[in-house]
């Protein structure tokens, strides 16, 4: 960890592994072995446990707690208080009956939220998933499978209800050739799914 790392007094942070021009709010928590990126902003509240990796420039806001085996690529956006799992069937590990079950590491299982996703207040991801490059999850929706790049999912469980372009905003796939109105960036439709125009 370098001096240009912000640290709040009341943060505690076990790694060294933090990118510059990252900022670490009160009350978070860092565990050893986590992988900061650079210029990420992490919330009051947080607590990122080991095995965990977050790329650059990703912010994560108040209250979430990021597991080991989740992967937040750069630039992903975490709001308030969204809920990461990463086993499928768990069970505590100090219960008997299942001690010999998290002996390795096999119950963990990883997902990976990718570059330039959001992911709304509250939203719930279930362990193994993969969201997809510049996807939006609502706030509130509940992830139990993949989400395609560009989505917007909404809902328990959540489901497709559009795209969305790299800047955020909606984009209509109606005529299989668009313009993103805030940004500009235009988008080609294949099998009715938007890619980036080649040219852009």
């Amino acid at each position: 960890m370098t001096d240009e790392v912000f640290v709040h007094p009341t943060a505690l942070v076990e790694t060294d592994r933090i990118g510059r021009g990252t900022r670490i709010w009160a009350f978070a928590h860092v565990l050893p072995d986590v992988s900061i990126g650079a210029n990420c902003n992490i919330g009051d509240h947080c607590f990122l446990e080991s095995g965990a990796m977050v790329g650059d420039n990703v912010t994560i806001k108040n209250g979430n707690a990021v597991w080991d085996g989740v992967t937040l690529e750069d630039g992903v956006f975490v709001g308030p208080s969204v809920v990461f799992t990463n086993d499928l069937r768990p069970r505590s590990p100090r219960l008997p009956e299942a001690r010999a079950r998290y002996e390795s590491d096999g119950w963990l299982v990883r997902t990976r939220v990718c570059r330039g996703s959001t992911l709304g207040a509250r939203a719930i991801v279930l362990a193994g998933v993969v969201i997809g490059e510049f996807a939006f999850v609502a706030a509130g929706a509940v992830v139990t499978r993949d989400v395609e790049a560009h989505s917007l999912v909404v809902g328990s469980p959540a489901r497709p209800r559009g795209w969305v372009c790299r800047c955020g905003e909606s984009i209509d796939t109606g005529d299989g050739h668009l313009q993103c109105g805030a940004c500009g960036l235009v988008y080609v439709v294949e099998e009715g799914r938007p890619r980036l125009d080649a040219g852009d």
